[in-house]
């Protein structure tokens, strides 16, 4: 069969999370409580560092990196999905599909790589204090923010420019309920062995690395806490479990999707809800309850508009 792109598939129908009503509406109600509690918080969050001149440490900074890479990752899916619930038929352009799977490996990627600079800033602050304002000088500071945002492109140009070069010519019917790399490439009219195994090296390896990479990281860091007698003891393990769990939470469904053949599975949907709708906006929200300087200047941005 020839390989080139011989693409007329217009638009993608999308069969949804479940057909289900009674799922479809508790779903529907979880991720609109999620969407309009937690992402406004999201958006408080990134105010509070913003406009405080105290929360001007690199870890700060990262944190409001996370609270906007989720707010936005956030937008992907979430509006279309609550749209589509109540919809007879779920569609979706070819266009808007090579849309959404780019933005969402391209946010979820670059937060992949912000959590890796969380950890070496964690790591720079406990393990060598006094290296930490040399290492985290403002130019390195700058480096590690654009870092995250550059490879997450990479990894998502990667992506889309292999599924563009696939031929849709039949089958347009996508089981989820939106547009990611597993599904799509299954309806290809074509083997897509050797780009199933690009994606995964892609996506699930690259993916299985960092979040090793990170455990380990994490738990020289928790060592080297524990070992010493110092007075940020508690706060030190504080801030090093809440990012333990960011990372659980980022890299586990990631990992169930993307490590492994592209062969569906009844648990595929609802790793997928969990990790592109109720995840991404609980993450700086967890971070920010454990964290007490956040917190406090958060109530000083309220009572100071209260007053006001």
């Amino acid at each position: 069969m020839e390989t080139e792109n011989r693409t007329v598939v217009t638009e993608f129908i999308l069969l949804g999370l479940t057909q289900s009503q009674e799922i479809q509406l508790l779903v529907f109600v979880l991720s609109l409580i999620f969407y309009t509690i937690i992402l406004p918080g999201n958006v408080f969050i990134i105010l509070t560092i913003l406009s405080d001149p105290g929360l001007g440490a690199p870890l700060y900074y990262l944190l409001g990196n996370l609270a906007f890479l989720d707010a936005s990752y956030s937008f992907i899916v979430t509006p279309r999905m609550l749209v589509d619930i109540f919809s007879e038929k779920k569609v979706i352009s070819y266009k808007d599909c090579i849309t959404q799977l780019f933005f969402l490996h391209f946010l979820g990627g670059g937060e992949g790589l912000l959590l890796v600079v969380m950890a070496f800033d964690r790591y720079i602050a406990i393990c060598r204090p006094l290296h930490y304002s040399t290492v985290m000088s403002p130019r390195a500071c700058y480096v590690m923010l654009l870092a995250p945002w550059l490879g997450g492109f990479v990894h998502s140009v990667i992506q889309v420019v292999l599924i563009l070069r696939l031929p849709f010519c039949g089958p347009n019917h996508l089981d989820n309920f939106f547009c990611d790399v597993p599904q799509v490439i299954k309806l290809a009219c074509t083997d897509t062995f050797a780009v199933e195994l690009l994606m995964i090296f892609n996506s699930g390896l690259l993916t299985l690395v960092c979040f090793l990479g990170l455990l380990t990281s994490y738990a020289v860091i928790l060592c080297h806490v524990h070992r010493s007698a110092s007075e940020g003891k508690n706060k030190a393990i504080s801030t090093c479990t809440t990012h333990v769990i960011i990372i659980f939470l980022m890299f586990g469904p990631a990992i169930f999707i993307y490590t492994r053949p592209f062969t569906a599975l009844a648990a595929d949907k609802v790793v997928s809800f969990f990790h592109t709708v109720i995840f991404p906006l609980m993450n700086p929200v967890i971070y920010t309850l454990r964290n007490q300087e956040v917190k406090t200047s958060m109530k000083k941005l309220i009572i100071r508009h209260i007053v006001c």
